[in-house]
């Protein structure tokens, strides 16, 4: 009897369609030999296959100037299907577990998370992923800053001196030379993002480097919550408070719309201190759809809601009840998924304010 492929990964990517120029979410399951995508995922037959024999990742891809955290993935027969995570650690899981399913079938292996053969570094060799952890450690890593140009306020960011300057003092590099070197890779693999003409310029190829080691280039951690504004009223600066908060947690969930109540895949990023959680278009669009004020709110694990469509959601639910009485009704992929969120919710709602 022939053996079922074994299930990697499965969770929310969004997918650029291959007819039209649209980008929807889907619900994404990578198996040992392939990729299926589904509309829901709850639906019984998927929307497409990718084999994986032959392919070719791609990480990070630029093809798209405006949309982060997309990877490609090239078949065999040269056709091209692109994916974008929610946020930087979900795609690099995504990209790992994928390469490492085409290396199985090309060496004739079956998948394993852990390598056996013991991993052969360069002497120097730096490993990104774990450089960059470093630098975000609220302790030691680099301070994120207010800083003001040209009548405009950059929140949440970072000049590109005080990148190298880290990356010394760590040890990180032998020299500024050197510094500058690692901080261009950490920015073209999207670890680092810029902010402001200057920065943005340089990193689409109008200067000499990619990064700038300039007091007037500034960068900023991915969903880190930067923001920028310019002369803003104080009640815009009131709304900008909501995201001064840390990111405790992110990634999609279904949410229950308030009137239709029909059930749509969305991003979703809680921060604390103050405490919300922000809810987003995962297909596109800085700008939330909502806010959720967490602050001595209810959170719970629920079996079914109110005017639930069977058809449409299945297990996996919880609700949140606002201060203020306002009710939302979310779903997680699995039990534990579900858990994770609550306790977080949970935690932030105590502390933050």
């Amino acid at each position: 009897m022939e053996r079922e492929p074994q299930k990697i990964r499965e969770g929310y990517l969004v997918k650029k369609g291959s007819m039209f120029n649209t980008w929807k979410p889907m619900w994404v399951i990578l198996q040992e030999d392939g990729i299926e995508f589904y509309k829901k995922k709850n639906d019984n037959s998927p929307k497409g296959m990718i084999p994986l024999k032959g392919s070719i990742i791609h990480s990070p891809c630029q093809d798209f100037a405006k949309r982060m955290l997309v990877f490609k993935l090239s078949t065999a027969k040269q056709q091209d299907h692109y994916f974008q995570a929610s946020y930087l650690e979900e795609r690099d899981a995504w990209v790992r577990d994928i390469k490492r399913a085409i290396k199985c079938i090309e060496g004739g292996q079956k998948f394993a998370r852990k390598s056996t053969r013991k991993s052969i570094r360069l002497p120097g060799t730096i490993n990104l992923g774990a450089l960059y952890m470093k630098m975000k450690d609220p302790d030691n890593g680099i301070k994120e800053l207010r800083l003001e140009k040209d009548k405009r306020v950059f929140n949440h960011c970072f000049t590109g001196p005080c990148v190298v300057d880290w990356l010394l003092s760590s040890n990180s590099v032998r020299n500024r030379q050197e510094g500058l070197m690692i901080a261009s890779a950490l920015l073209n693999e999207g670890y680092l993002q810029p902010a402001g003409d200057i920065s943005k310029n340089a990193a689409q190829g109008l200067a000499e480097t990619t990064f700038l080691d300039l007091s007037d280039s500034y960068y900023f951690f991915p969903d880190s919550g930067f923001f920028c504004d310019g002369n803003s009223s104080d009640e815009e600066v009131i709304l900008k408070e909501e995201f001064r908060g840390t990111v405790v947690k992110q990634g999609c969930l279904l949410k229950q719309g308030h009137r239709r109540k029909n059930w749509k895949v969305r991003k979703f990023v809680l921060r604390d201190d103050p405490a919300y959680m922000h809810y987003y278009d995962p297909a596109g669009g800085e700008d939330p759809l909502g806010a959720i004020h967490l602050r001595g709110c209810v959170v719970t694990a629920i079996e079914d809601t109110p005017d639930a469509r069977k058809s449409e959601v299945g297990g996996n639910l919880f609700e949140i009840i606002t201060a203020s009485e306002i009710h939302y009704y979310l779903q997680a992929a699995t039990a534990a998924e579900r858990t994770e969120w609550i306790k977080a919710v949970q935690l932030v709602s105590k502390t933050g304010k």
